[in-house]
């Protein structure tokens, strides 16, 4: 099995060979420009690696790898617009760089290209390949209308976060697997068992993003620490604190969220809250139970170990990273 490094190489060298250089000019030169920022890469390495984890060559799998690489990016061009968020990976979102409208534009050719791509698949796996991808799709969407609705609503649990982040951001993980490991000669049952690990390593890859948006080392992580405190964003630590806190504060967080005034004191104030609560312990045990229940999945494939290994590793670089 090849690890994560040789196959990124591999995806990133086959990626910049596709031109997305057509007319007109202002509808794919944004889409050069999102591809080129670069990225973990992680989700088609993921499709990659379960393709030759039964047997598959992974050239089979890489238009189906490409397609999943390009739908992510969409997915971020109007996340982008959606958050008003100013850069990417530290350089100018679509829209700050051209506009609303090319930015939206360029998305949607970004999925469509994404279809293009799926397309490619051989006729007998083509079916079930254009479902999982469809599925898959449309639960992204409806995660990121969650995450809009929870900005307003202020009554939410950790049970609905977990399921908004498992939408917007697991089931592609879970996804990518599975692709590859259709394409690869897997039985749907074994095609199963991957996704399931996929998924619980993406809830784990997404509480750990949480965790270090507060707790993280900027100098590591590689940007500013705070920014989900400062913008009110209900994630797991906010509404864990709020389920274990006492009334007054749980008041306290409540008033913090209330007011967007003060922000390195805010950020100084909430932190320490999450801290006395230990937040931060909390969620290093929830990451470790989805990292728990992907290895039960895994476990299922009857698969030497040795060949499982590149997955587990790949895992373990999405949850123990530090940025």
């Amino acid at each position: 099995m090849k690890g994560y490094e040789e196959l990124y190489a591999y995806f990133e060298t086959n990626l910049k060979q596709q031109a997305f250089d057509n007319e007109p000019s202002e509808l794919y030169a944004p889409i050069q420009y999102t591809l080129a920022l670069g990225g973990k890469r992680i989700r088609p390495v993921l499709t990659l690696m379960a393709c030759e984890l039964f047997g598959g060559q992974i050239e089979k799998a890489l238009p189906q790898a490409i397609a999943i690489e390009l739908f992510h990016n969409f997915t971020l061009i109007h996340d982008d617009i959606m958050d008003d968020a100013p850069l990417r990976r530290g350089k100018k979102t679509v829209f700050k760089k051209w506009n609303n409208n090319i930015a939206v534009l360029s998305g949607d050719t970004l999925f469509a290209l994404a279809y293009q791509y799926v397309q490619k698949t051989e006729v007998n796996i083509l079916p079930i390949t254009l479902s999982v991808f469809n599925k898959t799709a449309i639960e992204v969407c409806e995660g990121q209308q969650f995450d809009l609705n929870f900005e307003t609503e202020n009554d939410l649990s950790v049970d609905q976060y977990t399921e908004m982040i498992r939408l917007k951001t697991a089931v592609l993980f879970g996804a990518s697997l599975k692709i590859g490991a259709l394409i690869g000669g897997a039985n749907n049952e074994d095609a199963e068992s991957l996704y399931n690990f996929g998924q619980n390593i993406g809830l784990g890859f997404q509480l750990k993003d949480d965790l270090l948006d507060t707790f993280g080392d900027e100098k590591i992580f590689g940007k500013k620490t705070g920014v989900d405190i400062i913008l009110n964003k209900k994630t797991f630590l906010y509404l864990k604190a709020l389920e274990i806190a006492d009334d007054e504060t749980r008041n306290k967080l409540v008033d913090f969220y209330n007011n967007d005034s003060k922000q390195e004191e805010k950020f100084r104030e909430v932190k320490a809250i999450f801290s006395r609560l230990k937040i931060d312990q909390l969620a290093l045990e929830k990451i470790d139970e989805y990292c728990k229940m992907g290895k039960e999945s895994l476990a299922k494939i009857n698969l030497n170990t040795e060949k499982k290994e590149s997955l587990l590793a790949v895992a373990h670089r999405m949850i123990d990273r530090e940025k």
